[in-house]
């Protein structure tokens, strides 16, 4: 069995350009919001939109474990940006954004969005309709047959 040479597959295109999308959008959230990551930005704006979220929830959507998680957590908390309390049930911590964490929230949204239009520039609507479903069937190809 001959394997492909990984560049020219389309996995390989697929992470090379979620990566330097994601070079490309932490470059910009730094020149707007020193000291805060791209998945800090998207923490404080998924409690921000959400609040009840738990940890394991964020993590979920962030597509993080729960250490990683709990590790960008205690950062935010150490830089004010978040605070963690007690939740009523004793077993789970409330997190909660500061004022200094939703000063943050005021800059984040234009900068995100240009870094989208700046991306996704020259790709119509209906190219990118393809492409969601596209990478649906390959993300439900492989949920279905991680069970096989």
């Amino acid at each position: 069995m001959k394997i492909e040479n990984p560049s020219q597959v389309v996995f390989y295109s697929i992470e090379r350009a979620i990566k330097e999308y994601r070079k490309f959008a932490q470059k910009k959230i730094s020149e707007t919001v020193e000291g805060i990551t791209v998945d800090q930005g998207l923490i404080l704006l998924f409690l921000n939109d959400h609040p009840e979220l738990s940890q394991k929830e964020i993590a979920k959507l962030l597509f993080k474990d729960n250490a990683s998680m709990t590790r960008m957590i205690d950062l935010m908390v150490k830089k004010e940006y978040l605070m963690r309390s007690t939740h009523k049930d004793r077993r789970r911590h409330t997190i909660d954004i500061t004022s200094k964490g939703k000063r943050i929230l005021e800059k984040l949204p234009p900068v995100i969005l240009k870094n989208r239009n700046t991306a996704l520039e020259g790709i119509t609507s209906q190219e990118l309709n393809q492409l969601e479903q596209i990478l649906n069937k390959i993300i439900n190809n492989c949920v279905i047959n991680q069970s096989k």
